[in-house]
C-alpha cells in the first residue's frame, strides 16, 4: 500500500473502506498541473501564487511540484504521471481537465485529487471554482458608466458555462446603469494565447468599442488598450479594460479600470491542512466575493466618485448576500421568460448555463 507521507502527526486519512493510511515523517506531496505559463500574469499565474502560498506556510512540511503549459488534450498522460510519481494531492486546475482526472482517479484511489471549474466529482476527487460571475456584475456597472461609444468588446475563450455566465452578468449589470449599451464577443477557442487576444482586442477596437472584457489569461488586450493613451489631444480618452485573474496594474496603468482578481491561497492551505489532519473528503467548493475567493482591484482614478461609489456598493451587497446578480425579471436570448420579477437563478442553472441573455447579439459557437 502506498504510504500517504505526513509530517510525523499523530493522524491519518481515513479511507472510504475504513482502512487507514500508514504515516511517515517525509513531507506531504503537492502537485499541480496548469494549463497556461506561470508567467501569463493570468490564470494560471494565480494559481501558482497558491502553491507558493502553500509553501511558505508549511515550509519544510510539504513539497510542491508543478508542470505549466499543459494543453488539456494532453492532460492526461501528464496527470497519470504526477500520480504515479507518488503525489499524495494533485490539483488539476483548467476545467478540460474534468475527464482526464476523473480517469486517473479512478487508477490511484489513495490519490487525492483536486479540480478547479468542474462539476464531477469521486471519492477521491474534489470540484472548486470562483464565482466570478460577481466580479462581471461590479465590471459591468464600470464599464456600462464609462463607455462612450455604448460599445463593449468581450474577448471570450471557449463557450463553457463559467464564461457565458461572465458575459451574461457583465451584459445585465452594463444594461442597467446604460441601456443603450450593446455587446461586441469574439470567441477566440484559446485560454492563453498573446497573439489572438490583441487581435481580437484590435478588432473589437475597429468595431467601435471603447471598454474591453476578457475571459482570457494572457496581458495582451491590456496592453492594446494600454497603447491608445499614447499621444491623446486634450480631453481625449483612451481604451478602458479590465485586468483578468490577477491585477494586471501594471500593464494598463491608465486603461486599467479595475480587475477581477482570484485569489486561491486560502483553499489551498485549507485543503492541504485537511489532508495532513486525515479531514479531507471529496467536496464542492464555490465560493465568492462574500468568502474572499473572488476580490476586486482598486478602481481607476479617472471613474468618477458617484460612478465608483455605485460600483463599491454592488460589491458590498454582493458579499453580503443581498444582491444577486442574475435576479429576474431576465429573459432568455429567444424572448422567452428564465427569471421572474424578483426570482434569482439557482446554481444549477448557473453551472449549466448554456444560454444568451435577451439583448446580446450572436450565437455561442458549438
Amino acid at each position: 500500500m502506498k504510504l500517504l507521507k505526513t509530517l510525523g502527526l499523530a493522524t491519518a486519512l481515513t479511507l472510504a473502506t475504513g482502512g487507514v493510511m500508514a504515516q511517515s515523517d517525509d513531507p506531504l506531496s503537492v502537485g499541480f498541473i496548469y494549463v497556461g505559463p506561470i508567467g501569463d500574469f493570468g490564470w494560471s499565474y494565480q494559481h501558482e501564487q497558491g502553491r507558493l502560498a502553500i509553501e511558505e506556510h508549511f515550509g519544510d512540511a510539504v513539497e510542491t511540484t508543478y508542470i505549466e503549459s499543459v494543453p488539456e488534450g494532453d492532460s492526461e498522460r501528464v496527470i497519470r504521471r504526477m500520480a504515479q510519481d507518488g503525489t499524495d494531492l494533485i490539483f488539476t486546475t483548467s476545467f478540460g481537465y474534468m475527464t482526464p482526472t476523473l480517469r486517473v482517479a479512478g487508477q490511484f484511489p489513495e490519490t487525492m485529487f483536486e479540480h478547479a471549474t468542474g462539476y464531477q466529482r469521486a471519492d477521491n476527487v474534489s470540484v472548486y471554482s470562483g464565482r466570478f460571475y460577481e466580479g462581471r456584475t461590479v465590471q459591468g456597472i464600470l464599464a456600462g458608466h464609462m463607455t462612450e461609444s455604448n460599445v463593449i468588446g468581450y474577448i471570450a475563450s471557449f463557450p463553457i458555462p463559467e464564461v457565458i455566465r461572465g458575459i451574461n452578468a457583465a451584459y445585465l449589470a452594463a444594461k442597467s446603469v446604460n441601456p443603450d449599451v450593446e455587446f461586441k464577443i469574439v470567441w477566440v477557442s484559446t485560454w492563453f494565447d498573446p497573439a489572438k487576444e490583441a487581435d481580437a482586442a484590435n478588432a473589437l477596437i475597429e468595431q467601435g468599442a471603447d471598454v474591453i472584457m476578457q475571459h482570457t489569461d494572457s496581458t495582451a488586450p491590456m496592453t492594446i488598450a494600454e497603447a491608445t493613451w499614447d499621444n491623446l489631444g486634450e480631453d481625449e480618452t483612451g481604451i478602458y479594460a479590465f485586468g483578468q485573474a490577477s491585477d494586471m496594474l501594471e500593464f494598463g496603468p491608465n486603461a486599467r479600470l479595475s480587475s477581477i482578481i482570484d485569489n486561491w491561497n486560502p483553499y489551498y492551505i485549507e485543503r492541504v491542512q485537511a489532508v495532513m489532519d486525515g479531514t479531507w473528503e471529496s467536496a464542492d467548493s464555490w465560493h465568492g466575493i462574500g468568502q474572499g475567493t473572488t476580490t476586486i482591484g482598486a478602481f481607476n482614478i479617472n471613474i468618477p466618485e458617484d460612478v465608483a461609489a455605485e460600483a463599491q456598493a454592488a460589491l458590498d451587497a454582493i458579499a453580503a448576500g443581498e444582491l444577486h446578480p442574475f435576479t429576474g425579471p431576465v429573459n432568455k436570448q429567444d424572448g422567452s421568460v428564465w427569471l421572474a420579477e424578483g426570482e434569482t437563478a439557482d446554481d444549477g442553472t448557473l453551472l449549466g448555463m448554456n444560454f444568451y441573455v435577451e439583448g446580446i447579439e450572436g450565437a455561442i459557437p458549438n
